[in-house]
């Protein structure tokens, strides 16, 4: 009963997830297209008050007038349209998830053996819980001074830019060494997220209810509230991409167990900015496919990284050695793989059915399943924090056999 609660838990919270992150996605790509597609407007009663811009957009059978005040309008309605509680949700169900599918389990799901350094893959539980949760606040506060130091009047964005980018970069190359490798990912992304929500809750929102309390006051309002709004906004533009591939990603073993797999999200990342840099310039009008080449070729080198690698022979292997049987690897499988991968899963792993719907207890199973077996036990990601103590000779043995 545990395991399937926990089952259901994690598919209403990834629903909720799901549903409010499109929302919030949906909506933030659509003004960034929105601000990115004004015009001047033609009516000189318009410019009059205070009208920088204008849209005309058709949509489901009618006509939509968007227009954009760079200044006070003369009059702000009482139903005016605030953009905060899809960030919120998103973030918190996002937490939530985290929590109930990797904190509540760090052991098998946060911490990697196989660690090139010592101390990673020895860590507690609760040094591994500890270590996910800096990740998530400290990469907000370190980006968020980043945003103040260098560019605090907003002058100066393309540095601040580049920054982040470097920001990123050592967050993934962090990550991918401390953390197993799907739980590494899926920290990359949220330390994004969190960001992402942050600039809402702490510098969008308050910035244009300061804005608004100017306004109703008769006062002009702070530019700086304005400018530094939009820069935060244009940040969250570019994170969205790479933090939508990097939540995806834990379905696929071959981005994050691949040997490079700091370089591999680095990669993404790059290409996400790259690919959405393209639709921005693409709403002002412009078509600059530079950034859609350098986009695949991101994703190309990525390919490139992830490809598998002849495997390693086996100690003792020779180049007459007899073949590896289907016996030798079921009897591999039932002492470390069929615990989760079978018909009714050990229940103390958590799991109510089999992970990825493969069972691996008969040799007809495997031989089913080979391809993505051998894959999975090659590049480490399984078994999940090797937990049953899967040898590297059996991890050689078993990318020797030929199915």
């Amino acid at each position: 009963m545990s395991a399937y609660l926990m089952d259901l838990t994690n598919l209403l919270l990834r629903w909720l997830h799901v549903i409010a992150a499109i929302a919030w996605v949906g909506e933030s790509i659509y003004f960034v297209m929105l601000d990115n597609s004004l015009k001047k407007p033609q009516a000189e009663a318009d410019r009059s008050k205070g009208v920088a811009g204008e849209m005309w957009a058709v949509h489901g059978g009618g006509f939509y007038h968007n227009q954009k005040y760079q200044t006070s309008p003369e009059k702000l309605p009482d139903d005016l349209h605030w953009s905060f509680w899809k960030s919120y949700t998103t973030w918190l169900s996002g937490f939530a998830l985290f929590c109930a599918m990797y904190l509540s389990n760090p052991a098998m799901n946060l911490v990697n053996p196989s660690a090139g350094w010592a101390w990673a893959a020895k860590m507690s539980s609760g040094e591994a819980v500890f270590m996910a949760l800096l990740f998530l606040f400290g990469g907000w506060l370190v980006y968020n001074r980043l945003c103040k130091l260098i560019s605090p009047n907003m002058t100066r964005d393309g540095l601040l830019s580049v920054a982040v980018a470097v920001m990123m970069v050592a967050v993934s190359f962090l990550a991918t060494h401390i953390f197993a490798g799907k739980a590494a990912f899926l920290i990359i992304g949220a330390v994004m997220a969190t960001c992402m929500s942050a600039n809402v809750f702490f510098w969008i929102i308050p910035g244009q209810r300061r804005m608004v309390a100017a306004m109703k006051a008769g006062e002009a309002p702070n530019p700086l509230d304005g400018k530094r709004g939009k820069q935060r906004s244009v940040h969250n533009t570019y994170f969205t991409l790479p933090v939508v591939f990097l939540m995806l990603s834990n379905h696929y073993a071959v981005t994050y167990g691949a040997e490079w797999s700091w370089l591999i999200a680095v990669l993404f990342i790059f290409a996400g900015a790259a690919i959405r840099q393209f639709f921005v310039v693409m709403h002002q009008g412009k078509k600059q496919y530079g950034y859609w080449a350098f986009g695949i070729v991101c994703l190309l080198l990525a390919a490139l990284l992830a490809a598998p690698k002849k495997p390693a022979e086996s100690p003792g292997a020779t180049e007459g050695s007899p073949a590896v049987s289907i016996e030798q690897v079921l009897a591999i499988s039932q002492q470390r793989c069929a615990v989760c991968h079978a018909a009714q899963p050990d229940r103390q792993f958590g799991f109510a059915a089999p992970p990825l719907g493969m069972k691996l207890e008969t040799a007809e199973e495997i031989r089913m399943a080979a391809d993505k077996f051998k894959q999975r036990v090659a590049n480490h990601t399984m078994p999940i924090g090797n937990l049953t103590g899967m040898t590297e000779e059996e991890r050689a043995l078993i990318a020797r056999w030929q199915p």
